[in-house]
């Protein structure tokens, strides 16, 4: 800007101030996600009972249908038990159910006017979407832990290598974060609670059945099988039957599992991230 005084020298533009070497900003950026993560996960220590309840379903599905199907021959592949089979299958059940109902809480937020706040925060809309899917991976390792004490009483032949359980979390974090983000993007079309959970009851089936949860991809039909391949339930499902049994193998290739798992979550969280401040309209 330059003085109107006639003759008078130009004023100096002020510098811009310099900008945060690239580690501080990711570290910034990560501390904004823990701070959304740490926000959600202090909620469940409020209400615990939550997880308690929420773990009900996934041990009746192992108990007792577990024990029902195993009775059916050649319903498992490569040579296991089907309680073996399935409990890896249940695990991601447990983890869908749970991260699919995950956006109904960005809807409460946004009633009680908790969004606003978020909006008008100097973090980014992307670290309010990875801080969310963060801590519904709290969520999902709650009910892995109740799925493998359930699994050992029953008497799955459990892995129990170090580097395997290390594996295990990774999938369960992958998974959760995906479907709750895809929960989320589901939240922002929707916008209200009662169509949020009508579209989230007729989602979860279809998911969860149109994988190898509970049934190899070999039995399936043609176009079932093409559906299985899309779905990210069966990478994940299959990435877990490899690390959480004791001599599990993936079918799909583990490195695949993980591609399909990480693409997904990136399409989604890029396509969340675009929608979410969006809700506050």
């Amino acid at each position: 800007m330059t003085s109107d005084r006639p003759g008078a020298a130009p004023s100096p533009i002020p510098d811009r101030p310099p900008s945060r070497p690239i580690p501080l900003r990711v570290a910034d950026y990560w501390t904004q996600v823990f701070a959304v993560a740490d926000a959600e996960i202090r909620k469940l220590r409020h209400d615990p009972w939550e997880l308690a309840t929420r773990a009900i379903q996934p041990v009746l599905w192992l108990v007792l249908f577990g024990n029902v199907m195993a009775r059916v021959r050649g319903l498992a592949s490569g040579g296991i038990p089907y309680l073996d089979f399935l409990a890896p299958g249940i695990l991601a059940q447990s983890v869908l159910f749970v991260a699919i109902f995950y956006g109904i809480s960005a809807i409460w937020e946004r009633d009680l006017g908790v969004l606003h706040r978020y909006m008008v925060s100097p973090a980014p809309r992307s670290a309010l979407v990875v801080g969310k899917a963060l801590s519904s991976s709290v969520r999902g390792l709650s009910q892995a832990i109740v799925i493998y004490v359930c699994a050992a009483v029953i008497g799955v032949k459990l892995s129990l290598d170090p580097a395997h359980f290390v594996v295990v979390v990774l999938l369960i974090v992958l998974g959760s974060g995906l479907f709750s983000t895809f929960s989320l993007i589901i939240a922002c079309i929707v916008k209200t609670r009662e169509r949020f959970m009508g579209i989230g009851q007729v989602l979860t089936m279809p998911i969860f059945f149109a994988s190898n949860a509970i049934y190899p991809i070999d039995l399936m039909p043609q176009w079932l099988k093409v559906v299985s391949r899309l779905n990210p339930l069966s990478y994940e499902v299959d990435g877990l039957r490899a690390m959480m049994l004791q001599g599990g193998a993936s079918t799909l290739g583990l490195g695949r599992d993980f591609a399909a798992l990480t693409l997904a979550s990136a399409i989604v969280t890029v396509i969340a991230t675009r929608m979410y401040p969006r809700m506050t309209e």
